[in-house]
Order: C-alpha cells, then structure tokens, then sequence
C-alpha cells in the first residue's frame, strides 16, 4: 500500500519526502520539502524516502467550465481528486448568456472553494453577427476585464475572418490586450499559409483547434503554442502527441469542453497516463501541463521551487498515475479520490424568454427535391456538407429515419421568433428526439429529432423548466434541469454526472451510434467552426461564412 505522506505537522508547516519532480530544471530526486503557511520554504536530498511521487499540481490550459454544467466550485470539486489544481477558464459561455453578470457569477463562485481558476476576458460576445445572444461585449468591455487582476488573458479569439480582415472592433479588443500586456488565446481551425500568418502577427499565441499534424506544426513554426486538446466530443490527443518529442516546449494539454460523466472518470491526469503508457518522457509530460502554461499565462501556481506556493500531486507511481492526495496552497483538497471540501448552494442567474412552440413553427415546405445536410461527426467538431434527396409527405420535408437524416431545429431562447430548421445525419435516432439549451455558443435551444411532435414536446420542457437537456421518447421523458443560464447547474456533481449517464443511455437506447451525443449536439449551433452549421437565424456556411439556402437550388418540384 502506497504511504501518502511521511510529514512532521505542526499548524501550518509541515514535511513531505518521496520521488520530487523538478520541472523547472529537469530532473527527478529524492528528497524532500518544507511547506510553511502554504508555501515551500525549504528544499533538501535525502535517500531514504517513501516509495512516492511528488508532483506539481496539474492544469488545464483551456476549458470552458460550463461545459462541466456544474458552477465552479462544484467543478472544483471532481477536478481536484484526479489532480488537478489550476484551469485557465474562458467563461464565453456564461458571458454569452449573461454579459458582464455572468463572469461576475463565475468569479464569485470560484472564490467559493480553494481552487485556481484564471478567468479570461471573452473576445467574441456573441461569437459571430450571425446568432442571437444575451449580450454584446464589445471593447469598452473588454478593457474593464482587463484591468481586473482576476483576469487574465484575452480568451480564444474565434473571429479569425475579423482578425484577417481587420475587422475594427475586433482589432480594438486585440490591441486592448497587447496594451496591458496579457496573453490572447486563438481560435483558427484550419487556418493555414498567408491568412494564419496574418492571423498570428496580430499577437495571436495559442491554438487549440489542430485536427491534423501538418496543421499543428504549421502554427507552431509561425510562432503560435498549441494546446493538444482531449474532450467529451473533440479529441486531437491521438493525433498530436507526436508533437510532444518534436517541440514539447511550445505545447500544452488541455480539455476545452468536458461533460460531467467524463469530468467523473479523470480530466489532465489521464492525457498523462496515456502518454507515458505510449512510451513519452514522463518529465516532459509533466512540463506541458505544469511548466509550460504557468509560465506562459504568468500562473501563480507552484512548480515545487523554494519560494513557491505549495501546489502539488502525490502518484503512487508513473503506470498507473493514481492520484493519491492534492495540495493547493499547502492544504489537502483531497485524498484516495475524495474531495476534502464541500460547496453551499448560491444563487442561480438566469434569462430565458422564449414562449412554447407549436408543431407548425417547425414545418419545412418542400421548394426542392435535394437538400442540405448537415453531416455531424464523431469525436469532432467540424462537419461536411451533404446533399441528398428529401424525404416529402403532404409536400413537407420531414424527418427520415431509414437514411439518417433528421431535423434539426435552433429557437432563440432571448425573446420569441420562428425556430431555423435544417436536417442532419450522424445522430442515428430511429425514434424520439433530444434537446439542449447547452448550445455553442449563444446557447439558445437545439433539438434533433425523429419526428415534429417530439421534437416541440423536448424544446418546450425547457422552455418551461428555463433550460436544461431532454431526452423524450413517446410518452417518456427524461430531464436535467440546468437553472444557472440555462448552462449549469449548483447541485451535486456525482450526482449531476449520473443523471447526464442516464441521459446518454437513454439517447443510445434510440439508436444514437455517438459517443457523446448531447456534446455533439450541443456543437452543431457553433458557427466559427466549420463546414454546415445551424443558429436559430438559419443555416449557416462556415467556408463561406454567411447564411445557405437549406435546399440545393429553389427549382420547384415537379406536380
């Protein structure tokens, strides 16, 4: 049995020995150090230690903790039993809901809980002119955030056309940044040659958007960080890793968007495990995910030098990478895979104006045989365009189980307007339908579904619960509501976790082949993303970036 600790405790100091992890100077040894008040104040070597690791604390590089749909201080509470001290945060989703108020929620939350969270200014409220959000953050804005010390960076810059084309207000934001001297996070998912070069001179430092080798490789040689991502529906790790032995210096792990089942089963610590398994340095491991984002953001994060806050990880041992115990600040937060502290129940902003729908809101007349298709894909964010032949009963486009192609319908949840329909295929579902107010990134409401009836009887569950997700099959349905912005939610997170568990179940048990479908849902509103996508305005060309008709071309049907 692993010891946890070997210390001498007295009130505020103590004593811990094992295997150290030198991050900063590349090296392991036995020692051990001094924590006094929360920080290291002295370091030594000593041979006889306990057959243990210790590690700094991990972080997250880019995640967006309402993709968690648990507050802060409820995700700080699964996130720290698998290691994790610190997440660089991007509160876009609160703040598209909420403005201002939102991350004002979000910060107030953190402080809740002995945590590292490092929020960023959102660049991108809403995310394109092409959706209906809560809010508009523009450069005033954005200036007030970033004179908070609370903030820390300009969140991912998801306008990449504005950047190229020298949209004002998007320069405006840019050069704010620059002016205090903080970090701007990217968002250029294929960018490449003269438009990705332009886009990085603008002061443009990371990416977390690669999907290919020669994608990654091309940011990192014009300068850029990239960020390997691994979450519940983009997952690049299997791809990127390679990157590790050829520019390790210049990357870092991240998780983007993690649901709560997955957040459940570990986070940052099993990218680690997974790389030293595939035969990776576990130093150089270590530093991608401790040295490199502290160093990069100018994290007050411990990297176990003498002066340092005491952040750190204790690992039985480096197959297995268990996590035995975190420290934040010299204090356990939690041990053997239980968290050491508990959370209170705030309070739940939220605005949500959106009145029931009827099954006509929803009909789609046929003005053509051959359609637009959105293509969803798994485990990615991007989707194809297709183009197949409607299926047409009493001369409307309806659902088509037999081909997988099923409607898809976007409703602004911010004040009342006809609903935009298109038709996807991916989602497999042979009956019922899904829906979400987690929708990327306006979140506004979206459904799939098999036919027109389960389809309003899902959206209008949450438009009467103010937000959530919604399985409905028939007569049976299946809710978790997510009163916080119609995002998140204050409850349990175990408990969260396993109700969204049931909810995945209850989607496949309709025949969903995805891995994480209400994820994968939840991205077919996100227009920055290409290549078809839906916002509760229409259907939206992200090559092009502007609207498409839903039909091929207006040709009537023959009589």
């Amino acid at each position: 049995m692993v010891r946890l600790m070997y210390f001498k405790k007295m009130s505020n100091h103590f004593i811990i020995e094992g295997t150290i992890a030198d991050v900063v100077n590349g090296q392991f040894f036995k020692g051990g150090f001094e924590v006094n008040h929360g920080r290291i104040t002295r370091i030594y070597n000593k041979d006889d230690v306990p057959d243990q690791f210790i590690l700094p604390g991990l972080i997250d590089a880019h995640i967006h903790i309402e993709s968690s749909m648990l507050v802060p201080s409820e995700f700080a509470r699964l996130a720290v039993i698998h290691g994790t001290v610190a997440t660089v945060s991007d509160p876009h989703e609160i703040a598209n809901v909420l403005g201002l108020d939102g991350i004002d929620f979000m910060i107030r939350n953190s402080q809740e809980v002995p945590f590292k969270f490092f929020f960023g200014a959102p660049s991108c409220v809403p995310a394109t002119s092409f959706e209906s959000s809560g809010t508009h953050l523009g450069p005033e804005e954005i200036a007030a955030l970033l004179g908070r010390k609370e903030i820390k960076y300009l969140s991912e810059m998801m306008n990449f056309p504005g950047v190229i084309n020298n949209d004002k207000e998007v320069m405006a934001k840019i050069d704010i940044a620059q002016e205090q001297k903080k970090p701007i996070d990217g968002h250029a998912p294929g960018l490449s040659g003269e438009q990705l070069r332009k886009y990085i001179a603008s002061g443009i430092t990371t990416d977390h958007e690669c999907f290919t080798l020669e994608e990654a490789r091309e940011k990192i040689a014009y300068g850029m960080k990239v960020q390997i991502r691994e979450g519940s529906a983009a997952k690049n790790f299997n791809t990127l890793i390679p990157l590790i032995q050829e520019n390790s210096k210049n990357i870092m792990f991240c998780s983007d968007d993690k649901h709560p089942d997955e957040l459940l089963e570990g986070h940052i610590n099993l990218m680690i495990r997974r790389a030293i398994q595939l035969g990776y340095d576990p130093l150089q491991i270590l530093k991608v995910c401790t040295l490199n984002p502290v160093r990069h953001y100018q994290l007050d994060v411990g990297l176990l030098q003498q002066g340092d806050p005491a952040d750190f990880i204790i690992v039985d041992n480096f197959n297995d990478f268990n996590i035995a115990a975190t420290y934040i600040n010299g204090v356990a937060v939690s041990r053997n895979a239980h968290c050491l502290f508990s959370t209170e129940k705030g309070d739940t902003p939220n605005i949500f104006n959106a009145s029931p729908l009827s099954m006509g809101d929803i009909i789609v007349p046929a003005l053509a045989g051959t359609i637009k298709i959105i293509r969803a894909l798994d485990g990615q964010l991007i989707t194809k365009q297709e183009f197949g032949e409607a299926k047409i009963k009493d001369n409307l486009v309806v659902s088509d189980t037999e081909r997988d192609i099923l409607k898809i319908v976007v409703m602004n949840r911010y004040e009342d307007s006809r609903p935009a329909v298109a038709f996807i295929r991916g989602f497999g579902l042979r009956k019922g339908a899904l829906a979400s107010t987690v929708a990327h990134d306006s979140h506004n409401v979206i459904a799939v579904g098999t036919s027109d009836r389960e389809i309003v009887n899902a959206v209008n569950m949450l438009i009467e619960s103010k937000g959530g997700i919604v399985v409905v099959d028939g007569e049976e349905q299946l809710h978790l509501p997510l009163p916080v912005a119609g995002i998140m939610t204050n409850q349990n997170g175990q408990e969260v976790a396993t109700i969204y568990r049931q909810l995945n179940a209850a989607a496949k048990k309709l025949g969903t082949p995805l891995h994480a479908p209400f994820m994968t849902l939840s991205f077919m509103a996100l227009l920055v993303i290409p290549e078809l996508k839906l916002s509760d305005q229409g259907l939206f060309d992200g090559s092009q970036f502007d609207f498409t008709s839903l039909f091929k071309s207006h040709t009537p049907l023959t009589p």
